[in-house]
C-alpha cells in the first residue's frame, strides 16, 4: 500500500479546570490572516459563571452517551454543562446567534455554518483559547483544516466519521480467497473481475435511494475519486470553488466512478438498481447464504443498517479494508470523512475549559464504549472501542496520510445538497454526461462564492 503515517505518540492530557490561563497557547501557524471572529482584541477570557450551554444535533442514545462522557469533567471542574439537542441544528444555531441568544458552544455536524459565522465575526478563533499545536499534533492529519476561514481555524473536531471503508461478508469473502488488503484501485478492480468470473454474484453492492436526498451516496463516490486521483490540494480547490466544477480533473473523477458502476455485471441490479435501491439496504444481499454481491463502500454508520444478527456479531460477520489509493494518483492514503466540530460563541474561563476537554483525546470514553463514536485523535485509547471492527476503522483514519471532510457538506447548499445530488442521479441513470452535469453544478454555485481567478479568495 502507498505510504502511511505512523501513529503519533500520546500527549499529556489537557487540564480540566474551571479557571484556565492561556499562557503557552500557540498561535495558529497561519497567523491572523483575517477573520478575527470579533474576539481578536481580547487577550484573556472573562470569568465564568459556573454554567456552559451547549447546542448540538444528536439526541436519544447519543445524547445519553454524550452527557455521560461529560460527568467526570463536571465533577472535577464544578462546571454545569447544559446540553440542548435540536434536530434542526443548522437553522436553530443561526437564528440564536443572530438574535443574541447564542449558546456558549455549538457542535456543528458540518463546517459550513462555522465558516458563515466566522465571516460574521460571531465565533472565537480556537488559537485564542486552545493550544493549537497540541491539538494538531494528535489529530488525524488535515482534520483541523475543515474549519479554516481566511487562514484561521474557528472550530475543532470532537467526533469523527470515516467514509472510506469497503465492507464485505467475512466468511463468504474469505472462502473466495480474494485479497483483503488491495494496495490500489487497480488491484480492487482485479478483485471485482475475480468475483465476477468465479461466482454468480456481482462484486459491488451499491444503493442510492434516500427519498429527497437521493444522490448523496454518489457524491461520496466522486469525492473518493477526487482525493485519490488528484490529491488533497486539488480537492480543496474544487471544494471551495477555486476551480470550476466542470474542471477536466473533476470530470475524470466522474468517469472513473462511471467505469466501475456501469461495467456489465459489476453492480447488483445494474445501473437502474443503484438509484432505486435504498442505501440502507444496499449490503443486505451480501449476507445471504449465497451472497448476491460482496463489496460495499460506505461510512462507519453503515453497521446500524446491517441485519440484527450481523450487528450482534460484527467481528465475525463482516470484514473491512480501506478504499485504496490510485497507482498514478495521489502518493498516499487519503481518508474521506466527517465529524462534529466544537465552536465557541463566548469567551470565558468555563467555556474555554469545556472546549479544551471536548477537543482533547481525553473526551469520549463512555461514548466510545457505547458504540457509534470515533475520536479524531490518533492518541485516543482504542481499547475503549466496543469491537475489533471499530478499532480497525479508527486505525484507518489514524494511519492515513490525509483526512478530508466530505466536500458536499462544505460546498454552498445550492450545490452540495441540491445540484450535486440531482446531477449525480442524472449522471448515474445516463440521462446526462459528466460534462453536462458538472457544468450545471458550477452554474448553480453562487457567483459571490466562486473563488476562481477574479473572485473572492476567502475560505
Amino acid at each position: 500500500m502507498a505510504s502511511s503515517r505512523a501513529r503519533r505518540g500520546t500527549v499529556t492530557a489537557l487540564a480540566v479546570t474551571g479557571a484556565l490561563t492561556l499562557t503557552g497557547c500557540l498561535q495558529n501557524p497561519e497567523g491572523d490572516a483575517g477573520g478575527t471572529g470579533g474576539f481578536g482584541g481580547q487577550a484573556s477570557p472573562d470569568p465564568g459563571d459556573g454554567v456552559v450551554t451547549v447546542l448540538g444535533a444528536f439526541g436519544g442514545g447519543e445524547e445519553e452517551l454524550f452527557v455521560e462522557s461529560l460527568q467526570e469533567f463536571e465533577e472535577e471542574s464544578g462546571i454545569d454543562v447544559q446540553y440542548t439537542s435540536d434536530q434542526d441544528f443548522t437553522t436553530t444555531v443561526l437564528l440564536r446567534v443572530n438574535s443574541g441568544d447564542a449558546p456558549d458552544i455549538g457542535l456543528f455536524p458540518q463546517p459550513g455554518g462555522v465558516m458563515q459565522m466566522a465571516a460574521d465575526g460571531k465565533v472565537v478563533p480556537i488559537d485564542q483559547m486552545l493550544d493549537y499545536d497540541a491539538i494538531e499534533a494528535t489529530l488525524v492529519p488535515g482534520f483541523l483544516d475543515s474549519a479554516r476561514y481566511q487562514g484561521r481555524v474557528y472550530a475543532a473536531p470532537m467526533r469523527m466519521a470515516v467514509k472510506s471503508i469497503v465492507w464485505y461478508p467475512k466468511q463468504a469473502y474469505e472462502e473466495g480467497g480474494w485479497s483483503t488488503e488491495p494496495a490500489s484501485l487497480e488491484e480492487l478492480d482485479e478483485i471485482s473481475e475475480q468475483i465476477k468470473s468465479e461466482t454468480d454474484a456481482a462484486p459491488w453492492c451499491i444503493g442510492w435511494e434516500s427519498a429527497q436526498a437521493t444522490g448523496w451516496v454518489g457524491t461520496d463516490w466522486i469525492e473518493e475519486y477526487m482525493l485519490r486521483l488528484h490529491g488533497p490540494d486539488v480537492y480543496d480547490d474544487w471544494m471551495y470553488g477555486r476551480i470550476p466544477f466542470d474542471d477536466p480533473r473533476v470530470i475524470e473523477a466522474f468517469e472513473a466512478y462511471k467505469e466501475l458502476s456501469t461495467e456489465e455485471g459489476n453492480v447488483l441490479g445494474g445501473v437502474t438498481g443503484i438509484v432505486s435501491t435504498p442505501f440502507a439496504d444496499a449490503m443486505t444481499p451480501a449476507f445471504a447464504e449465497e451472497p448476491d454481491c460482496y463489496l460495499m463502500r460506505q461510512g462507519n454508520f453503515a453497521t446500524g443498517f446491517f441485519p440484527e444478527d450481523v450487528q450482534e456479531n460484527l467481528d465475525e460477520e463482516v470484514g473491512i479494508f480501506v478504499f485504496p489509493p490510485a497507482e498514478d494518483g495521489y502518493d498516499g492514503q487519503p481518508i474521506l470523512g466527517g465529524g462534529d466540530l466544537a465552536a465557541a460563541f463566548s469567551f470565558d474561563d468555563d467555556t474555554v475549559a469545556l472546549m479544551e476537554f471536548l477537543t482533547s483525546d481525553e473526551f469520549g470514553g463512555p461514548w466510545a464504549e457505547g458504540g457509534g463514536w470515533l475520536s479524531p485523535h490518533t492518541s485516543f485509547d482504542t481499547s475503549l472501542y466496543p469491537d475489533e471492527t471499530t478499532r480497525q476503522i479508527a486505525e484507518m483514519a489514524y494511519t492515513a496520510d490525509v483526512f478530508r471532510y466530505d466536500a458536499s457538506d462544505v460546498m454552498p447548499k445550492e450545490v452540495g445538497s441540491d445540484a450535486f445530488w440531482k446531477g449525480m442521479v442524472e449522471f448515474q441513470d445516463g440521462t446526462k454526461t459528466a460534462e453536462e452535469v458538472t457544468a450545471e453544478m458550477w452554474q448553480a454555485w453562487p457567483e459571490d462564492q466562486k473563488q476562481v481567478a477574479g473572485g473572492s479568495e476567502d475560505e
